[in-house]
């Protein structure tokens, strides 16, 4: 497996940096105050992807991602209101109810895009309050922190390599200036950032607090993705870490500078970043208020696996349009391509590698060589639909290969054949309009599909059978 490296900013090999086939995942999870909407989906799925083309292509994946349910304010710079709290003063709402429904509604949509919750170690911020402050006491004793009355805070001049990660010099970064926005006055840089807020002045009445060494209060977001993935991973050396480009000039960079003074330690082998879904050019955002969520793809009766086709055809550190026609089109042909797979033949003669033919073969190393090429997803898409429309191949070996694309692909498509229960009268009925056809009776094959419709099924001729669907 080849990926690019955010850090390096080139494309390595993955056995070049890994000497073993045992991969620790991490990504940023969802900070979970509100609506969870496609835009996040896609990164979501492609991780999720990432994870399938590793462990198809032979690698042990343990992958962890924590919930952002405490400590992370509007503004990436310590500025605003805690996201959870803000919210939850918007429903009328405990910051506990708001969390637990929207980290639920948070399932609820992965799941419907067929990523599950099995599949990852889940932790949340709040369970691992004592692991955020070991390390901030690591990093006060060797003198990388400091502590003003409202916080204390990571002094990123004691970390040489800050800024490696975004190419962005520390004297580039500029403190806020609008009035509105509040900076802590006795903040000595503007990159540095808090790892724990005190429950005073404008957080004097934050419903979210524990007791610490610097008094009671809460974790700054930064923290909770050192804490949870070195505690959740076992190691303080991280294979691949994912998440979405905006969070490489500000969070990933002070969860470097953080992990790396605590440990000493290289934090991360491999940083993954996601571009955007765009509406209309611009990211989709709930700032913008141009998202869609997933009852929005529901109303428009797209089945919501369908965007992991869409997702696929770009690459992941592309930007992606969303449009409904593009959108409807990949649900097209979503169900095109469950159809196709629904009409083949399986044959018991090909039921392993070895009973492939060269040219099928040949196409599932090219799969394989695609996914292993930077998550290449969209030439790897094109690789499939070019070969169902192969002529050569047996229907067999188209529905063998499938199969195995899907290992990756995650379209559920063993899972629709498995769910298709044709009763048994509607069986009776194809096998007995078959021999009428057989016989050339068409007026009686003929009034027996129209039997098997008024049941609510079609039935659709193929050249060695036929094919039964339900409406």
């Amino acid at each position: 497996m080849r990926l690019y490296d955010t850090l390096k900013k080139q494309i390595l090999t993955v056995s070049d940096v890994k000497k073993d086939n045992h991969i620790k995942m991490y990504a940023c999870g969802p900070t979970v105050y509100d609506n969870t909407h496609v835009g996040h989906m896609r990164r979501y799925v492609m991780d999720d992807i990432l994870k399938r083309a590793l462990k198809y292509l032979g690698y042990e994946v343990i992958h962890v991602m924590n919930i952002t349910d405490v400590g992370h304010l509007t503004g990436d710079n310590d500025s605003g209101e805690d996201k959870l709290e803000k919210g939850a003063m918007l429903r009328g709402k405990t910051v506990w109810d708001i969390a637990k429904e929207y980290e639920a509604q948070f399932w609820q949509t992965m799941k419907a895009l067929n990523v599950e919750k099995d599949e990852i170690k889940v932790i949340n911020a709040t369970q691992t309050i004592p692991q955020m402050i070991n390390i901030i006491q690591i990093l006060e004793d060797k003198g990388c922190t400091y502590e003003t009355q409202e916080a204390v805070y990571f002094d990123v001049t004691k970390f040489k390599k800050y800024g490696a990660l975004s190419g962005q010099n520390l004297a580039e970064k500029k403190q806020a200036v609008r009035d509105e926005v509040y900076i802590d006055p006795h903040k000595k840089n503007p990159a540095d950032f808090a790892l724990w807020f005190k429950r005073v002045g404008r957080f004097a009445n934050h419903t979210m607090h524990w007791e610490s060494p610097w008094g009671d209060g809460f974790p700054g977001w930064h923290i909770e993705c050192s804490a949870i993935s070195m505690s959740g991973l076992d190691t303080e050396s991280i294979d691949i870490h994912t998440g979405g480009i905006d969070h490489i000039p500000v969070h990933h960079e002070n969860e470097i500078a953080q992990s790396e003074s605590a440990t000493g330690k290289q934090f991360v082998k491999f940083w993954v970043h996601h571009s955007f879904l765009q509406v209309d050019g611009e990211k989709m955002s709930k700032s913008k208020n141009n998202f869609f969520t997933i009852q929005d793809i529901l109303n428009h009766n797209i089945d919501p696996v369908s965007l992991r086709l869409f997702f696929m055809q770009a690459h992941y550190r592309k930007p992606e349009n969303f449009t409904w026609q593009a959108v409807t089109a990949s649900n097209i042909a979503y169900r095109e391509l469950v159809h196709i797979f629904l009409s083949l033949k399986s044959d018991k003669k090909i039921c392993s590698l070895e009973d492939l033919s060269g040219e099928a073969i040949f196409y599932l190393n090219l799969f394989k060589e695609k996914i292993a090429d930077d998550l290449n997803t969209a030439a790897a898409v094109a690789n499939m639909w070019h070969m169902l429309k192969n002529t050569g191949l047996k229907d067999a070996e188209k529905k063998y290969l499938l199969e195995e694309y899907d290992k990756v692909f995650g379209l559920k498509l063993n899972n629709i054949e498995k769910k298709i229960n044709i009763p048994q009268n509607i069986i009776e009925l194809a096998e007995k309009r078959l021999k009428e056809r057989y016989d050339k009776n068409f007026n009686q094959s003929d009034n027996l599909r129209q039997e098997i419709e008024n049941y609510g099924y079609t039935i659709e001729d193929t050249s060695d059978g036929y094919l039964i669907k339900k409406k």
